[in-house]
């Protein structure tokens, strides 16, 4: 039986230019699970990323709190399966005519515009991100030139199936985002679309769900973990 410790990366920069640098609270999380694991001697057989930077970037800094108390950590692959769906380009295509169309989604877009703190922001952007992306997983709208739903769904399933193919008994690490830790539920738990959106965006930032596998089992042992972050103000959800 092999075991599989799926992260979420640490908190991006929301807001920002370039989302995908981690925060410095992102880069606090990251530390923070790397001195946890190395508390308990976690170990493992293989590390992988997804190919984002705030994925490859949680892999490292964990490795390095990891490494930083002289226990060892494998080399970090990229496995291009685990990478995040499109969501920033589904927003930013599909936005303009669904302020339109939907008065619904323009309730929430007016409401994130007027927004007046970050805090608010944050909460008035996810609303209305929840809507837009869960129109375009269940296929009400289609985004051209942007990798659909299904086909994100497909790439993360080969990317665990590929795991499974190891055989033996490993202890596996898998530093991706919210998308494919909801995909993987989904496998554990024979989710539907919706449900599967539920559970990506409960993943906290930082935090790791583990799964147990061998041939065609598939099991979820504990979702959206994080006794690593014990201070209320460091955990995040976008």
């Amino acid at each position: 039986m092999s075991r599989l410790l799926l992260v979420r990366h640490g908190q991006a920069s929301f807001l920002e230019q370039d989302y995908d640098k981690l925060s410095k609270t992102g880069e606090l999380q990251a530390r923070l699970l790397g001195e946890y694991w190395a508390q308990r001697r976690v170990s493992f057989d293989h590390v992988y990323s997804g190919p984002r930077r705030r994925q490859l970037d949680t892999a490292r800094i964990v490795g390095e709190a990891f490494r930083g108390t002289g226990l060892a950590w494998p080399e970090i692959e990229v496995m291009k399966e685990f990478d995040e769906y499109s969501g920033e380009s589904v927003m930013e295509l599909s936005l303009p005519e669904l302020v339109q169309s939907s008065p619904q989604v323009r309730e929430l877009h007016q409401a994130f515009a007027g927004a007046q703190d970050l805090r608010e922001k944050h909460r008035t952007f996810q609303r209305l991100f929840e809507v837009v992306i869960g129109k375009w997983a269940s296929g009400e709208i289609q985004v051209e030139n942007v990798e659909p739903w299904a086909e994100f769904s497909a790439r993360v399933h080969r990317g665990l199936a590929r795991l499974a193919t190891m055989g033996g008994s490993r202890q596996i690490a898998v530093f991706s985002s919210g998308g494919p830790v909801g995909v993987t539920v989904q496998r554990a738990l024979d989710l539907s679309t919706e449900s599967t959106l539920r559970a990506a965006w409960m993943a906290r930032n930082g935090s790791f769900s583990e799964f147990l596998f061998s041939g065609e089992r598939f099991t979820l042992s504990s979702f959206n973990a994080s006794p690593h972050l014990d201070d209320p103000s460091l955990v995040t959800y976008r």
